[in-house]
């Protein structure tokens, strides 16, 4: 078995279970207020396969995977979104504020998974007598790269551009003539993101928001995580 082989399903396992997570919670909370739409296009569901899109569930994390390994030996994080659930905003009980709610629960649900998983680690260190060295030290990184994975996922999804969902929470809660404003940009949301994350810093060396994104925002709230569970942070 090639020696990269296992850090490359941890993180590839970790990452399906964010996203897909991600977005059957969106169906089930738009399906809890009044909106079945993705209930009838069978995208709620914790199928990965429903839930793939080729670019951000594929192509992209397989270049961020194969990059890391290449420069760094390792998988530090990956980052990828899955096809957006269909949601009818017309037929939500309240259309501005279930709109809010429903755009709140694929984070939320990444920020269940990211302290379930350092819960997890807890257990796989009270059982490593049982499962001995090599495998305690493989569950305690799957759990480190569910944890950087949910986290990265959640958090820049509160990114306040939609099509993201921290865009959309923002349209709903801002008054009419701002709200409408922003939401006339989500055509163009997911090309400002790829300009913004990866066209632009080829052009400008610099110019590296990824990085200071995961330095000063993700590995913050990770140690606090961490600390949540009774790790004591600085993980």
């Amino acid at each position: 078995m090639p020696e990269w082989l296992p850090e490359v399903a941890a993180a590839v396992i970790a990452a399906v279970i964010a996203i897909t997570l991600h977005e059957a919670a969106h169906g089930y909370a738009a399906l809890w207020l009044g909106d079945d739409t993705a209930k009838r296009a069978g995208r709620i569901s914790i199928n990965p396969l429903r839930h793939v899109d080729p670019v951000g569930t594929v192509i992209l994390p397989g270049v961020m995977v194969l990059g890391q390994l290449l420069a760094v030996g390792q998988v530090q994080a990956v980052f990828g979104w899955a096809k957006p659930v269909p949601v009818n905003i017309w037929q939500l009980r309240n259309p501005r504020w279930g709109m809010v709610l429903v755009a709140a629960a694929g984070p939320a649900m990444n920020a269940v998974l990211a302290f379930a998983s350092a819960v997890l680690a807890h257990a796989v260190i009270s059982g490593q007598g049982m499962l001995g060295p090599e495998a305690t030290q493989y569950l305690l990184r799957f759990a480190g790269l569910s944890i950087m994975s949910n986290l990265v996922l959640g958090l820049f999804n509160l990114l306040p551009l939609p099509p993201l969902d921290g865009g959309r929470i923002l349209v709903g809660i801002l008054p009419r003539g701002p709200a409408m404003a922003l939401a006339r940009v989500e055509p163009y949301g997911i090309m400002i993101v790829l300009l913004g994350l990866f066209i632009l810093p080829m052009a400008i060396p610099a110019w590296d928001p990824m990085n200071l994104f995961i330095r000063n925002i993700v590995a913050p709230t990770f140690d606090f995580v961490l600390m949540l569970a009774g790790h004591g942070g600085g993980g």
